[in-house]
């Protein structure tokens, strides 16, 4: 801790007190470590902002603030009649980045489109597999290995999709952090050396920042990339100053050693709001806390245990002791300001007697369960612990013996997906591309079952409810399937949903040009900080 402390200071004493003429040096506290550099591997938000965004483009982008595609790398594309073919022209002259470990000798082509999202869908292809242990989560839980019939280089800077049926969210979809255009040239470079895994511990992309370097669990650096297409960044260095106590974070903030941190404490945002050295944004956050059974092991395999236990469960005691009010107990999977939100949706009433009964009448009785509490603050869950502990004393009142577990954050989230994982597991979500889709098929769907479905779960009436609505481009039908779909889900119980939060952001007075992103990233290519 002392050296992190340390050079973030450092970094900002250099920024504060060097005059004007000095290079400007951002810090931010960041709440975790990233599980890697390579995006399509991962699909965390603590991955995505140390990675795809400072490191790396899509061929689309989110419009700064919204969750509307706009050009990226393809500066236009084309759609057929029918929906499956998406053809893009992308920009000419973008060029990758320099750094001490790569200098490339060609701008962005086709190729580094074909490659960047062929290695997520084929199993044949040789970067498949390249780092043991890991797969395309993303990708998969998409469906895209089943949607993308070939991705085809017309020319130079000319990429076909054909898809093997129409995806509405499609365009939206491939503005994700997952779908960030690696370098081709990169790849076959390390390849040559025997370094493939260097793909995703050292990264080269067209991004507003060229990665520096990384101290595991303590710092990761990034200077201006002097060769951005887009807007050059007002900042020449970015530090992730990783700090997982949000105390701390706050401390440091107030410090003057880094200029904007994520996830406060609640209890520390109205104490933010009064000191003249801050500003906090504040939104609705597009989000869901969730409590994930996994529903393929006893007697988690029965609706009425789980019906019985999301009984037992004092919501509302969860949101004021974690979140003081900074929040809203949830009833769908979806956040209410979502379109198709089903707002006829009955919640599951907290009832201690109706619990006990229900367990009994399932054949229930001394059941000791897990339930796993994530060791890092996510904008929809500030203290999973905290939550962890309230669950326990919850559930010890209808008979259930409850052990709180927790690992390391990268551990945690692939020791979660595993199919034979006991208990329930404390998750959350922030949506990636403002679609409906993007919470239930991703969350949910059978696709996802073994990444990012925690619950394990695979309901044939729900996944063909959101598979229609995939393949549906009219939006009042669509959002009647995903009504549907949630109600399907309220009576299945995969989860017990927990809360919906509102996303707060301090930072430092100078700061300007930072834009809250109704996705929760955090992005910095438009910072700035005053003299």
């Amino acid at each position: 801790m002392k050296y992190k402390l340390t050079l973030a200071a450092a970094l900002l004493s250099a920024t504060f007190f060097a005059g004007a003429a000095s290079a400007k040096t951002f810090v931010y506290c960041s709440e975790g470590s990233p599980e890697g550099f390579d995006p399509g591997l991962y699909t965390a938000g603590t991955t995505f902002d140390a990675s795809a965004h400072p490191v790396y483009n899509r061929l689309l982008e989110f419009k700064p603030g919204t969750t509307q595609p706009e050009p990226g790398l393809a500066e236009s594309w084309e759609i057929s009649e029918d929906g499956t073919v998406y053809t893009f022209k992308l920009r000419d002259g973008v060029k990758f980045q320099t750094t001490d470990f790569f200098t490339p000798s060609r701008n962005l082509n086709a190729d580094d489109v074909v490659f960047s999202i062929g290695r997520q869908i084929k199993t044949d292809d040789p970067w498949h597999t390249y780092v043991a242990g890991t797969s395309w989560e993303y990708a998969e839980g998409m469906g895209f290995p089943k949607l993308i019939k070939s991705v085809e280089k017309v020319d130079d800077l000319t990429v076909k999709f054909t898809l093997n049926r129409p995806e509405a969210p499609f365009l939206a979809n491939l503005a994700m952090p997952f779908a960030s255009i690696l370098s081709k040239e990169y790849a076959d470079s390390l390849d040559q050396q025997g370094k493939k895994e260097q793909l995703n511990q050292m990264p080269v992309g067209t991004g507003p920042f060229t990665f520096i370097g990384y101290q595991q669990d303590a710092v990761i650096r990034y200077k201006k990339n002097a060769d951005f297409w887009g807007t050059a960044p007002k900042i020449d260095d970015l530090v992730f100053a990783i700090t997982t106590d949000a105390a701390v974070r706050y401390q440091k903030l107030k410090a003057g050693e880094c200029h904007l941190m994520p996830y406060p404490n609640a209890a520390d945002v109205d104490s933010m709001k009064a000191d003249p050295n801050l500003t906090v944004l504040e939104q609705e956050g597009l989000n869901v806390a969730y409590l994930a059974y996994n529903t393929t092991q006893a007697p988690f395999d029965k609706v009425e245990v789980r019906k019985a236990l999301n009984k037992a469960i004092n919501k509302q005691a969860i949101v004021d002791a974690v979140f003081q009010g900074m929040a809203t107990p949830a009833v769908n999977p979806i956040p209410p300001t979502m379109w198709s939100y089903n707002k006829s949706t009955q919640d599951d009433t907290y009832d201690l007697e109706a619990a006990k009964k229900m367990l009994t009448d399932a054949g229930v009785k001394d059941l000791s369960m897990k339930v796993w509490a994530m060791p890092v603050s996510r904008p929809y869950m500030l203290n999973a612990r905290r939550a962890a502990e309230i669950i326990q004393d919850d559930f010890a009142k209808i008979g259930v013996k409850v052990e709180i577990v927790s690992y390391e954050w990268a551990e945690y989230l692939d020791r979660s997906k595993a199919k034979d994982r006991d208990g329930a597991a404390i998750m959350g979500w922030t949506g990636d591309n403002g679609d409906p889709d993007n919470f239930l098929d991703t969350l949910l769907g059978c696709d996802a079952v073994g990444g990012n479905n925690r619950a394990q779960w695979c309901n044939k009436e729900f996944d063909d409810l959101v598979k229609k609505a995939k393949v549906t481009s009219d939006q009042a039908e669509r959002t009647k399937l995903y009504e549907q779909a949630q109600t399907v889900f309220k009576a299945e119980a995969p989860w017990a949903t927990l809360d919906h939060s509102l996303a707060v952001v301090p930072m430092r007075k100078g700061v300007t040009g930072f834009t809250q992103s109704p996705l929760g990233d955090f992005t910095f290519e438009a910072v700035d900080i005053a003299e």
